[in-house]
């Protein structure tokens, strides 16, 4: 009985190549998670123990946010418009730490896509197959670290640029100088006087800085892992294009290509179903506070235009392309898996199987019927991720903005 499993080529790349091809999938997300205690870690106790307490001071630095922002704003602002402008950095403390204890909650799915990657790259053996592979390992690396640009822009304006370039500022009736706090406090924390001032406002650009490292750590891991997903797909339409007359690394029988190609799709299907898994709550929280952050900021942005205060507006805009950014990326990953699941029918159609003898034609109909059920990616389960929910996000936060615009105004 022949075997019906790949044959290993001659041209099997070396460890170090190996090593070479997994970092270029995952280095990337590996530089942002295991700083913040995210990244899977070995059965060791200190390790263990290490995570344990990057984790709880990651949490205090988030909570320490959120709490001084909840207390100025129930206690000391009675203004709607200082409400309003101090309800986007609040729903942003509040969208870091959700993803940050989503992030804990699926640290084991992550561990699992990571080794699912490692063993991807170790079973692709044909040059054509790896040059897919890395071709799609690049594009998502340039995705995450377009994410990154721009999420970090943003911090960089509101976090450093706009209190630099207001300076030190004077209190009222005192000699006291100050530096400005980006996210005001009580009164009571006495936040104004040296060094209290300084201790306040280190921590919250820590704090902000860990904010914007868990948006980039989960939009860039998003990408790589859907894009890894793409790679795997177009890997089996290669496959496809090659039942008929078969390849050197292939089996010799064509019910045992035929079996390889369906094993490796309903492997695709189960590793799109895991990143899926890890992803929907994230992509449900980002959701969400992109449609009313983004809002927000358009109206900050309408506000500050009568203003002559150009760093605010730069900052604005800069903060607006970075949300609106972030969002667009979960849906267009969304859009390209979907895409490359509907290709595989596409070309199990194309190829020439009315070549194929007998029965053996009927392998066709069951790729085409499973590439039509395949999983897609959604927020929450509730939503699809596609380029019409990104248009359908822009839409209804300019709703949004359109009713506050009226009713403040009025």
């Amino acid at each position: 009985m022949q075997n019906s499993k790949l044959n290993v080529e001659t041209s099997r790349p070396t460890d170090n190549k190996h090593e070479e091809h997994v970092n270029l999938s995952i280095q990337w997300n590996h530089w942002f998670l295991r700083p913040i205690g995210l990244w899977p870690y070995s059965s060791s106790r200190f390790e263990q123990y290490l995570y344990w307490l990057i984790n709880v001071i990651c949490y205090s630095l988030l909570s320490f946010r959120l709490i001084s922002c909840i207390l100025f704003m129930y206690y000391e602002v009675r203004d709607t418009y200082i409400i309003l402008k101090q309800s986007g950095p609040l729903i942003f403390c509040v969208m870091g730490i959700m993803k940050y204890c989503t992030l804990i909650d699926h640290k084991a799915d992550i561990n699992e896509c990571v080794e699912q990657i490692k063993l991807d790259w170790r079973n692709t053996t044909n040059d054509k197959d790896r040059e897919i592979m890395i071709a799609n390992a690049n594009f998502g690396r340039k995705l995450a670290i377009l994410c990154t640009f721009f999420t970090y822009s943003g911090f960089i304006f509101y976090n450093i640029v706009i209190p630099i370039s207001r300076g030190k500022v004077t209190a009222k009736d005192t000699n006291i100088t100050f530096i400005p706090l980006v996210f005001p406090v009580s009164k009571y924390a006495d936040a104004l006087r040296s060094p209290m001032n300084e201790i306040i406002f280190s921590l919250q650009v820590m704090g902000s800085s860990l904010s914007y490292s868990v948006a980039s750590a989960a939009c860039s891991l998003a990408a790589v892992l859907a894009v890894h997903t793409c790679g795997q797909m177009q890997v089996v339409m290669n496959w496809l294009n090659h039942l008929i007359d078969g390849r050197s690394d292939m089996s010799k029988r064509v019910d045992g290509r035929v079996g390889n190609i369906v094993r490796q799709h309903v492997r695709i299907l189960k590793f799109l179903t895991l990143t899926e898994k890890t992803l929907q709550q994230i992509s449900f929280i980002e959701f969400l506070g992109c449609t009313l952050i983004i809002c927000l900021i358009g109206y900050y942005l309408i506000v500050e235009l009568t203003s002559n205060d150009v760093t605010s507006v730069v900052t604005y805009v800069i903060l607006f392309i970075s949300f609106t950014f972030n969002i667009f990326i979960y849906c267009y990953i969304g859009e390209i898996v979907a895409e490359e699941c509907r290709k595989i029918g596409e070309i199990s159609y194309m190829i020439e199987w009315y070549r194929l003898s007998g029965n053996k034609k009927l392998c066709c109909i069951l790729i085409i019927a499973m590439s039509n059920c395949s999983v897609q990616l959604t927020a929450g389960n509730i939503v699809k991720l596609s380029i019409s929910t990104f248009s359908e996000v822009v839409k209804t936060s300019f709703a949004f903005l359109n009713v506050l615009r009226t009713v403040t105004y009025n």
